[in-house]
């Protein structure tokens, strides 16, 4: 079997593809960007540089990198989804940002510049079947000396509560079940270095982060909830949990309520970056 023939293995995109799972991106967006921020600012991604966004989905992540490469630069979003770019395109549009682009497509398949400075991801990786074939892909655009910079997540240490929270531990098996039986890979963020590498990306630098907080004002709550009622349709269609079980509409608040009342924090998902420049 090759690699490109792995497609009929790819995960399914288990948090839907809904109006409300587009509003639910951009709140995360906004939820993890500093991080996300810190990432390109930290590989070297300026002012002046044309950059390819992998999987742009809404376009959060392209619209931060127009506000770092400025008019000068330009950028490319593409995302396999071709409905949600429409979303992209508006938001880019409404921000003044003329030198943004979309298209719909795989960058293995579609035809597209191999002189990019820079190519991104955020939470792509983990849904690709070949995420090896991808990585050649993304240095096949790059110039020579040209940067990687990829955020994906690492779902193999459970998320905790200090104090302890029923309501939390329940939340995470409902969404790691739900990720884990969708065919997402829930250890990409620890396989993030060996892709480089076999690649043929140099100068690495491996990081990671980890979402803590507490107090009422803090967005995680919501993030979580929001996630939960994502993947509630595969939970039931699955017969892993139902509507009434979760209870969707009031789960943030009652997390909020239980880390608030006990002074507690959460401690929640770990987001591995890593970035480095083609040979």
């Amino acid at each position: 079997m090759t690699s490109d023939s792995k497609a009929e293995t790819k995960a399914l995109y288990v948090l839907g593809r809904t109006g409300e799972e587009t509003e639910r991106l951009q709140a995360q967006a906004e939820f993890v960007r500093p991080l996300t921020e810190r990432l390109f600012r930290d590989a070297g991604i300026r002012r002046g540089m044309k950059v390819l966004d992998l999987g742009s989905g809404a376009g959060d992540v392209a619209l931060l990198l127009a506000r770092l490469v400025g008019p000068e630069g330009a950028v490319v979003g593409i995302d396999k989804n071709s409905s949600i770019l429409e979303t992209a395109r508006v938001r880019a549009q409404s921000a003044g940002y003329d030198n943004v682009t979309f298209e719909g497509g795989d960058i293995r398949e579609l035809s597209l510049p191999r002189d990019f400075d820079a190519v991104v991801g955020r939470f792509v990786l983990m849904y690709m079947p070949d995420p090896a074939s991808t990585m050649r892909a993304v240095a096949d655009h790059l110039r020579a000396g040209g940067i990687a910079a990829f955020q994906e997540p690492d779902f193999t240490h459970s998320p905790y509560a200090a104090p302890p929270s029923s309501l939390l531990d329940q939340i995470w098996q409902w969404i790691s079940i739900a990720f884990r039986k969708s065919g997402a890979d829930l250890e990409i963020g620890l396989k993030l270095r060996n892709l480089y590498l076999a690649a043929g990306f140099s100068d690495l630098h491996l990081e990671a982060d980890r979402l803590i907080g507490g107090g009422a004002d803090w967005g995680g709550y919501d993030h979580l909830a929001g996630l939960v009622k994502s993947v509630l349709p595969f939970l039931e269609a699955n017969g892993i949990a139902t509507a009434r079980e979760v209870q969707a509409e009031t789960l943030a608040e009652r997390l909020r309520q239980y880390i608030v009342g006990n002074g507690g924090v959460v401690v929640w998902l770990t987001l591995v970056r890593l970035w480095g420049r083609k040979i």
